[in-house]
């Protein structure tokens, strides 16, 4: 196996992979990114002093401190606590900070309540992040209007203005369950104090999070499929605790590498709950799969029994398939037999980045329409030069390039590293054979 020193933090701009033995061992994956950025947020929402462990350092991450700290916010690290930093409510406002690096990831958007509350207005550019389809925010300024705010866009951006001070009630059906809508709307709930009815929310667990968080705070919270009500706590609210949950895309992720070099794993960190989805899908493949408390075991040694071809179709609904896991499986089914479908209407450009660059791997894909594709498996694929031209484009090529033969090249691991702050290293901890190259 080739050995060489860690890959982050180096200025290697691509890693080569090849082959190996099945991936075996136990890891523990980093804290959420996907959960962090609207904690961070909800942090300078919420006018207290929060404390949060557990906090990844992927790039996406930096870039929302760093835009904290720009727009006002006291941010610190404790001496000897690597993985908790504590948001603390700002002084005084000045004048409305620039935040040209609110440009850089699609996030931005969660700081508007609490630049809301501070200055009384918000000003970014377009977030930008992953270019996986039309993301509009037209739903996010539905809500911002329902709490009486006003909106203007230009080219360049778009500026919120904080309402007068009514407090009564917000009611609001969402016409399709939008994380990010269901994040700004229980934020803005929470720096304006003020009764949220929420109708069709997203529930999953990164939006769950925020509400436990909120509700830990003295907020009363209740997160039903149909309705989500938020109510101001009768008090003051407390200083925040909270933890960052485990990365269930980094944990998934893992799973399927291991699973595609027939190996045995136990992925640390990430709570069992979940995977639901992501379990189901690995054992409709026929793969042992089992998570508990916080704990996923895959065991892909035992062989495959019952295996059916994988549905696997990216929701928004509660309990449904994360997108996120929809690229990961799609590389791991490369490799097993059956006609896999796979569903992504969610991003409708993912498939547009993730389709070519496993091509040029020598996968055949048949792209039915913009937003589904179907395979037939076991295919064999070869090493290439690939590019991540997104997170999980780059996730997913790494695990089709443990079994394709030869050696792959991935390039735009400035990408990888916005979600995930040493995947490379984690695969490699379970044996891949994985090392660092020029250009």
């Amino acid at each position: 196996m080739m050995t060489t020193a860690p890959i982050l933090g180096t200025a290697a701009e691509v890693i080569a992979v090849r082959p190996g033995p099945p991936l075996t061992g136990t890891v523990s994956v980093d804290g959420s990114k996907n959960a962090a950025l609207p904690l961070l947020a909800a942090a300078a929402a919420v006018g207290r002093p929060v404390r949060l462990g557990n906090l990844p350092a992927s790039t996406d991450v930096q870039t929302m401190l760093a835009l904290l700290r720009q727009s006002g916010w006291h941010v610190v690290r404790p001496s000897g606590e690597a993985a908790t930093t504590v948001v603390l409510s700002a002084g005084a406002p000045q004048t409305h900070p620039e935040l040209p690096q609110a440009a850089h990831i699609r996030a931005s958007y969660y700081l508007v309540p609490g630049l809301l509350a501070r200055y009384g207005m918000a000003r970014l550019p377009w977030p930008g992040g992953c270019r996986v389809g039309p993301r509009g925010m037209e739903l996010h300024f539905k809500v911002y209007e329902a709490f009486g705010d006003r909106i203007a866009v230009s080219d360049s951006g778009y500026r919120v203005e904080a309402a007068s001070s009514d407090r009564g009630t917000v009611s609001l059906v969402l016409p399709f369950r939008s994380r990010g809508a269901t994040v700004v709307a229980a934020l803005r709930a929470a720096s304006t104090g003020r009764r949220l009815r929420l109708g069709d929310p997203n529930l999953s667990p990164e939006v769950l999070s925020v509400l436990e968080s909120l509700h830990s705070m003295g907020w009363n919270t209740r997160a039903g499929e149909r309705l989500l009500t938020i109510s101001p706590p009768s008090s003051s609210p407390t200083d925040g605790a909270w933890v960052i949950p485990g990365d269930k895309i980094e944990a998934g992720t893992l799973a399927c590498a291991v699973a595609a070099t027939g190996g045995r794993a136990r992925i640390e960190g990430v709570r069992g709950d979940d995977l639901a989805p992501l379990v189901a899908a690995l054992r409709r493949l026929g793969i042992s799969a089992d998570s508990a408390a916080d704990v996923l075991v895959v065991d892909a040694k035992k062989g495959r029994t019952d295996s059916r071809p994988l549905r696997a179709v990216a929701s928004l609904s509660p309990g449904g398939l994360d997108a996120d896991f929809e690229p990961p499986l799609m590389a791991l089914a490369l490799g097993l037999p059956g006609n896999h479908l796979f569903t992504d209407a969610i991003n409708p450009g993912r498939h547009g980045n993730l389709l070519p660059q496993l091509a040029r791997l020598g996968a055949g894909i048949k792209e039915m329409s913009e937003t589904e594709c179907s395979l037939t498996g076991p295919q064999r694929l070869t090493g290439a030069g690939v590019e991540a031209t997104d997170i999980r484009t780059g996730s997913a090529l790494m695990i089709a390039a443990l079994t394709a033969q030869g050696v792959t090249t991935l390039g735009g691991l400035d990408q990888l590293r916005r979600g995930h702050a040493d995947l490379p290293g984690k695969l490699r901890a379970l044996g891949a054979d994985i090392c660092e190259v020029p250009r």
